[in-house]
């Protein structure tokens, strides 16, 4: 009898991952679910590093950018929509940024997955 684990598949990790976002564990959902050799990647104009590797690049932006928070007013993130090894979710939040106000923020997201792990993010906002 094998005592491997089998990794979660497409729909398992977005919905694990939308799950925890909803819950306000951002965090722990890329700690949970990122591979270690993540890529991230950013929109040209973002205030954010349009690309990074590896795991705790990844998790340090994921830390900035909640810390560039001021105060959380709202957010609704959808469900996920799955195509392959790859699934999108749009986020949209109310926030008030640290020195810059509030504002609504309005993105989506693709994600890939490759053996039970989020192997690439992709913003577009």
């Amino acid at each position: 009898m094998s005592t491997q684990k089998k990794s979660m598949s497409t729909l398992e990790v977005a919905n694990r991952l939308v799950s925890l976002c909803r819950e306000g564990k951002v965090l722990e959902a890329g700690e949970e679910l990122y591979a270690d050799n993540i890529e991230s990647f950013e929109p040209q104009n973002s205030p954010m590093p349009a690309h990074l590797s590896g795991k705790p690049a990844v998790k340090a932006k994921g830390k900035q950018f909640a810390d560039m928070i001021e105060a959380y007013h709202a957010g609704k993130i959808s469900d996920p929509l799955i195509a392959g090894n790859h699934f999108t979710i749009s986020w949209w939040m109310d926030v008030t940024m640290k020195g810059q106000g509030r504002t609504a923020m309005d993105e989506i997201i693709v994600y890939e997955v490759k053996d039970g792990k989020i192997v690439r993010e992709q913003f577009y906002y």
